[in-house]
């Protein structure tokens, strides 16, 4: 709106200083001011201001007309010479200038997100061109943008008949049908627009992506190496997104009780990429029901020095299973001092030591966490620590209702999205987005809980302090009330209670 206005004023204020200016030359006319004298072949014109004006006008077009006439001359020479195209060419320079105008016109205003503006601007290049290789990108695009799917296909679908813009067809008819969730038919297009392109980085990522989730693990695997050979890939992403494949393929194969397959499959994505932590735990698995428990122990170790992880301490549990608590503390000695400072392997030797009974021993391995990095698992450890010391049920529920507000600690989290997962999975629930699960903290706790939960301890100790008096003597102070304020816990006591006591108290390593 403001635009079209200032236009008009533009418009306006051009117009009233050419008014101006002919006035002006009317005027001046016949006065003797401002006259102009041409002396032509021995005769001598005066010219008075309007007149010089006028002769100035015509003598524009008459060039214009002239340099016209030249070229349309030059044009006939070259035909007369056997040039069959040369008058054809002439005429067609303007059609041409029109026509590029309007398409990079098209490109403006797809490019300020005028979908229908492109699609008339397209309509129009293709009248003066004839290049529907150019017109129906822009006329395609514009219709996508406008929300016209039926339009955009169709278009899509005529650009198939060219070789030339075949690989755009079916990309966007790719694109086209993964919008609309027929995943069948978007597998298909992307492998024929791989096929067509294989150096395209996103057509051959969401080949992959599609591929993983229809678990063609096989396929997938050759459209990575497709990548490689392409250079496409980096060789180490190569390696890695390999064997997060063969990882799922060895998943998949177990879930189907071929277990040998498995093994061997787990063992290969190990071997491809050994900081992949679910892969080793699995290879560590498959080397136990071969019964080669040194390969077992040598893959958990060599992971285990460049990414601790839970699941790596149950797979090496798993190796002697009978043991007894004591026996497995000494066992699991030569793992625990790879890296003796990780928090990992402080919480894991607490845990063998409440398996053999060792409590001052397992506070000992907590060391700084319960300062420094006190999340829900190191809580219940301690919990599991006082209660085995002797201590008091005060402290206890305190220490487990510490537990209940506290962060759950590393997880499977999707780098993309921030998902939380169950357990790993070389695909993202949420964003379906591929090997991008990463063992560690989300970046805020999965449970919100109230203002006042800082409070739970406190509380839970000041009720089981007056558990022989009556409800109504307990008096907690809420912090959020104003100053003097007070509320009875009654109702916040069963709460409190019933999710302390929902804190499991951890598993030990011997246990598992």
């Amino acid at each position: 709106m403001l635009w079209s206005l200032i236009k008009i004023i533009v418009f306006a204020v051009l117009v009233a200083a050419l008014a101006y200016g002919f006035g002006f030359l009317i005027e001046s006319d016949g006065t003797g001011l401002a006259q102009a004298q041409i002396t032509l072949m021995g005769v001598e014109y005066t010219l008075s201001p309007v007149m010089l004006v006028l002769v100035l006008i015509v003598s524009v077009v008459a060039l214009y007309l002239l340099f016209k006439l030249a070229g349309f001359l030059v044009a006939l020479l070259r035909w007369i010479n056997g040039d069959e195209t040369a008058i054809s060419r002439y005429f067609d320079r303007n059609r041409e200038r029109k026509g590029y105008q309007a398409l990079s016109e098209g490109m403006m205003a797809l490019a300020s997100g005028e979908g229908q503006l492109a699609m008339a601007k397209a309509k129009k290049a293709n009248k003066y061109l004839h290049k529907p290789e150019l017109t129906d990108l822009i006329t395609a695009q514009g219709a996508e943008m406008v929300g016209d799917s039926q339009k955009a296909e169709e278009v899509y679908k005529r650009l198939l008949q060219d070789e030339r813009t075949r690989f755009v067809g079916v990309r966007g008819l790719m694109k086209q049908k993964l919008d609309s969730g027929d995943t069948d038919t978007a597998l298909k297009l992307a492998e024929r627009a791989f096929a067509i392109k294989p150096k395209h980085g996103e057509v051959g990522d969401t080949l992959l992506r599609l591929q993983a989730e229809s678990k063609d693990w096989g396929g997938a695997r050759k459209t990575l190496s497709t990548k490689l050979k392409n250079g496409a890939l980096p060789r180490d992403v190569f390696k890695r997104r390999d064997a997060v494949l063969a990882l799922s393929n060895a998943i998949e194969i177990k879930d189907s009780d071929e277990s040998a397959a498995a093994a061997e499959a787990a063992i290969a994505a190990n071997k491809a990429s050994p900081d992949l932590v679910p892969a080793a735990a699995l290879a560590a698995r498959g080397f136990i029901e071969q019964n080669r428990k040194r390969n077992a122990i040598k893959v958990i170790k060599k992971t285990w020095a460049v990414h601790p992880h839970p699941d790596l301490a149950a797979a090496f549990a798993a190796i002697e299973p009978n043991e007894t608590p004591e026996a497995r503390l000494k066992r699991f000695d030569p793992l625990l001092k790879i890296l003796p400072e990780d928090r990992e392997t402080k919480l894991l030797k607490a845990e063998l030591h409440l398996a053999a009974e060792d409590f001052p021993g397992a506070r000992r391995a907590l060391g700084d966490l319960i300062e420094n990095d006190p999340d829900a698992r190191v809580l219940a450890i301690m919990a599991a620590v006082e209660r085995g010391e002797g201590a008091p049920d005060t402290v206890v529920r305190g220490w487990l209702a510490k537990a209940v507000t506290a962060p759950r600690g590393p997880q499977w989290v999707c780098e993309n999205c921030n998902t939380i997962h169950a357990e790993w999975a070389p695909l993202c629930s949420s964003c379906s987005a591929f090997d991008t699960l990463e063992w560690t903290s989300p970046p805020q706790s999965e449970v919100v809980l109230p203002a006042g939960a800082n409070m739970l301890p406190l509380i839970v100790g000041a009720l089981e302090d007056k558990s022989e008096d009556s409800p109504a003597d307990i008096i907690v102070a809420n912090p959020d009330l104003e100053d003097g304020a007070e509320t009875a816990p009654e109702t916040v006591e069963a709460e409190v209670i019933e999710d302390a006591e929902t804190v499991e108290e951890p598993v030990p390593a011997g246990q598992k």
